[in-house]
């Protein structure tokens, strides 16, 4: 009766909105990678995938914990007008900041440094992804739980990018233009969502002031600082590989780190989903808010698992698909890697609960040592383990985290159960 009940409610229709945009966010990189590993080549690919890893990195900055904070005190004064406004108006201008200054140190490192001036035009035209995700609303989007926007925003920079890559990237030195449309699409689509935004909560950036613009970035920078750490963990590999292993090995491991990294993502993007509601509650009834996280979090890791022993039992025809020449090699990598998912489903919940409860010091502190621990083992174990060194330590520190994410709620967890 409960999950009936649970089923009537409003949230079931905003996943199933949701769902719809994510389900495509997911599935583009499915749609375009066989077509430039096809024209570029594995070489190509790693470049490319180098190029957008730097691009994700950067991103953490300029998002400056927006993704966190920002969805939760959104989401916490979605009736409050006037705070809503301010919040929106702080965030927006500090991060209008800190892209600036991004943008003018990132142009001067891709002409002026050697290892980054080889490939500056690849680097250079990833830039525009830097300004999509400055204007890019949908923090503000989860907060008030309007998923038909970020359905939106997501489709519409999603067929821009395809559109884009197979239109005008046709030969092997087209490659440098992949992240030209990643970004281009992102800046039109959130452009037009932010426009909407602007003009339905009559946003006004008079709304606050320097002072508060400095406050938020003094409050923000411990979880700006475990976000970009956590950031370092999940696109730095690709770097790493490439610098130690060479263009080549770097497209091997993105082709396994694309399929996997589908499933990662759309964990993250289900925490997105509960993470306002469950903040929501936690602030008003703990025990309804630990009832609706086990039922949807629960829900979530079985269909991970599911996907995962599929993925496992058909990993050669889903390498044959990306027109890898590697087939057998790459298989065997991806079998490993379906682990990945699933101790990411299960350390991400817990971190739901951290972060709802306040514990953010405690949260900083793991994420932290944790990453610092992850890419240690990365290059410790690649010269004698290769890329199957790269994937074990990240499924051990992966679960470790979740363990000790455990530990900090545990007692919180009892009391509201």
């Amino acid at each position: 009766m409960r999950v009936l009940k649970v089923l009537k409610e409003k949230s079931i229709t905003n996943l199933m909105v949701y769902g719809i945009g994510q389900g495509f966010n997911l599935v583009t990189p499915l749609l375009v990678a066989p077509y430039l590993i096809s024209v570029c080549g594995e070489d190509g690919f790693g470049k490319i995938s180098t190029g957008l890893a730097i691009s994700f990195l950067l991103i953490v900055i300029i998002d400056y914990g927006s993704d966190i904070t920002g969805v939760k005190e959104v989401a916490v004064n979605r009736e409050n007008k006037q705070k809503l406004e301010k919040i929106v108006v702080t965030t927006y201008i500090a991060k209008a900041l800190l892209v600036t200054m991004v943008l003018a140190f990132m142009s001067a490192l891709y002409i002026t440094v050697p290892y980054f001036s080889k490939e500056k035009d690849l680097y250079l035209l990833a830039l525009p992804i830097l300004i999509g995700q400055f204007i890019n609303p949908t923090w503000v989007f989860q907060g008030v739980e309007n998923f038909k926007w970020i359905t939106i925003l997501n489709i519409l920079s999603k067929v821009i990018y395809v559109v884009g890559v197979f239109c005008f990237i046709k030969n092997s030195n087209d490659y440098i233009y992949a992240n030209l449309w990643w970004g281009l699409g992102m800046i039109i689509a959130n452009t037009i969502a932010f426009l909407y935004l602007k003009n339905h909560y009559q946003i006004s950036f008079k709304a606050t002031s320097f002072k508060e613009v400095k406050e938020y970035l003094k409050d923000n920078f411990s979880i700006f600082t475990s976000q970009a750490v956590l950031s370092l963990q999940m696109y730095s590999p690709v770097i790493l590989v490439k610098l130690f292993m060479g263009d080549a090995a770097a497209g091997i491991y993105a082709i396994v780190e694309r399929i996997v990294v589908m499933f990662r993502t759309y964990i993250l993007l289900f925490f997105n989903y509960v993470f306002p509601r469950v903040c929501y509650l936690l602030d008003t009834n703990a025990k309804k808010a630990i009832r609706f996280w086990k039922l949807f979090n629960g829900a979530n890791f079985i269909f991970i698992a599911i996907a995962m022993l599929l993925l496992f039992v058909l990993s050669i025809p889903v390498i044959t698909y990306f027109k890898a020449e590697s087939v057998n090699e790459i298989s065997d990598l991806l079998r490993l890697g379906t682990v990945i998912p699933l101790t990411f489903a299960l350390s991400v919940p817990l971190k739901q609960l951290v972060l709802g409860w306040n514990y953010n010091r405690q949260y900083t502190r793991i994420t932290m040592i944790m990453v610092i621990v992850n890419l240690t083992g990365i290059i410790a174990v690649m010269p004698f383990y290769k890329l199957q060194g790269v994937l074990v330590t990240f499924i051990v520190t992966e679960f470790v985290t979740g363990l000790l994410f455990l530990g900090v709620i545990k007692n919180r967890l009892k009391q509201a159960d």
